[in-house]
């Protein structure tokens, strides 16, 4: 774990939502010796959620969480962070529909929530470390601590981290990273006895029922989805649709389009999202495909004496999509202005703005942003 006193003198925050995971994570450094402090957010009103499973925080997940917290024998405590998580998370992720993008609000969350209030509040329970969950590696370099992808790859949560500055990680602990296969956290687990070992995954954005996002927009900017037009790349209408929030960059099914007499019947992709004339814009696949990417809110985990200044990094492994494997890519970052640009030696199909862009050299996380929408076409 990386500290310069024993375990006994060692104050440890994990922060614990009723998985499996960061469970194991309190059960396992409580018997290594540390003093563990398990603290739980709630992040939204668990009363909608109550009944529905697969969903982080949710009500039956705070009792698991104090539940284990009961049987390891450490102190919980449940935090209310909905005001700051609805300012933090679930305003940009709104907002981020209305613009057109596609935004992930578990990075959001992990940037703007865990990883800066919980950890100040860690701070204030007197913790050397906040450890969380998470399946990344923290290793030390000879600069400092460095973020790393997970030794199980099916299970690397690195992408989702790659907001989490040096500051950050320096306090941060990912005791799991190291673990071969999420069965051998299920063991350890049972070894402890967790009334969560059989438990299964969350696979839900937590504050967003069944999937259905659009709802989720809906009420929290009442009246701002406005139905459009579907046009093709000449701006000839094709169809309409109820909200450019229902669309994404690379989407083919749902469009419901009426192809006219002596018309191409070539398949047709979402290619565009035109937020301020409330437009879907579609074309053939090979109108998908771009070669750079503009990022913006670049966080640049390469040390200062490595980046000062825009650097060119040719060895480069960049990933757009979090279940994706990693591309190779040339990668112009500008630390100082908080932006970068990606080149791919072959063009990239479906890459909407608004997700991220994490780089990578070999297992190391190099930095990552946000994709901007005026990603540049291959000529």
């Amino acid at each position: 774990m990386g500290f310069a006193k024993p375990p006994g003198q060692t104050r440890i925050v994990v922060a614990m939502s009723g998985g499996v995971d960061s469970s194991v994570t309190a059960a396992l450094l409580k018997s290594e010796g540390y003093e563990v402090v398990g603290v739980t957010l709630q992040l939204y009103d668990h009363g909608e959620a109550v009944a529905r499973k697969g969903a982080c925080c949710a009500g039956q997940d705070i009792y698991d969480a104090r539940q284990v917290a009961a049987k390891i024998g450490i102190p919980h405590y449940v935090l209310d962070y909905e005001t700051r998580f609805n300012q933090a998370v679930m305003d940009d992720f709104a907002d981020s529909y209305l613009r057109g993008e596609t935004p992930i609000p578990c990075v959001r969350c992990n940037q703007r929530v865990k990883f800066r209030d919980l950890l100040a509040t860690a701070r204030d329970l007197g913790a050397d470390a906040l450890a969380t969950g998470h399946y990344a590696q923290r290793w030390m370099g000879e600069n400092g601590a460095e973020l790393h992808r997970a030794a199980d790859l099916t299970r690397d949560q690195s992408y989702f981290l790659f907001a989490t500055t040096q500051e950050q990680l320096d306090f941060l602990r990912f005791p799991l990273g190291h673990m071969a296969t999420k069965a051998d956290v299920r063991s350890l687990a049972d070894s402890f006895a967790l009334p969560v070992a059989e438990k299964p995954d969350s696979q839900d954005i937590c504050f967003v029922p069944q999937g259905r996002y659009a709802d989720v927009v809906a009420k929290l900017r009442p009246g701002a989805i406005e139905a459009g037009d579907i046009v093709d790349q000449q701006g000839q209408v094709l169809g309409r649709h109820e909200g450019i929030i229902h669309f994404t960059i690379g989407q083919r099914k749902g469009l419901n389009l009426q192809h006219r007499a002596g018309e191409s019947r070539e398949p047709l992709f979402v290619i565009g999202l035109n937020a301020a004339k409330h437009q879907v814009i579609v074309g053939p696949h090979q109108a998908l495909g771009v070669v750079h990417l503009q990022l913006r809110e670049l966080n640049w985990l390469a040390e200062a004496s490595e980046a000062p200044h825009a650097t060119e990094v040719k060895a480069a492994a960049v990933k757009y999509r979090s279940t994706m494997a990693a591309e190779a890519a040339t990668v112009k970052a500008d630390p100082k202005n908080n932006a970068a640009i990606i080149t791919f030696p072959t063009a990239q199909f479906g890459i909407a703005p608004g997700q991220a862009c994490v780089v990578y050299e070999g297992s190391r996380v190099l930095g990552g942003g946000w994709i901007e929408g005026d990603a540049v076409q291959p000529d």
